[in-house]
């Protein structure tokens, strides 16, 4: 089991985002993780990693939930 790290931006008002996301992923995972940690930031980050995986960059990825529960639990 390992740890999730949802980094997300302040000033952009991605809290609710990244809160829905946590959600998704604790009610799909949280048998299979150790923890989950919302850290925050700023200049437009939205990431989640496994580890020091990274599986979702809004820089790089269109977002969706299931496809963040699915990439995570592919990470697991």
């Amino acid at each position: 089991m390992t740890a999730v790290t949802l980094t997300y931006c302040v000033p952009c008002g991605f809290r609710e985002r990244a809160l829905d996301t946590q959600e998704a992923v604790l009610t799909s995972l949280e048998s299979e993780i150790d923890r989950f940690e919302l850290v925050m930031g700023d200049h437009g980050v939205f990431r989640v990693e496994v580890g020091d995986e990274i599986v979702f960059d809004k820089e790089v990825d269109d977002f969706d939930i299931d496809g963040i529960v699915r990439d995570v639990r592919e990470q697991l």
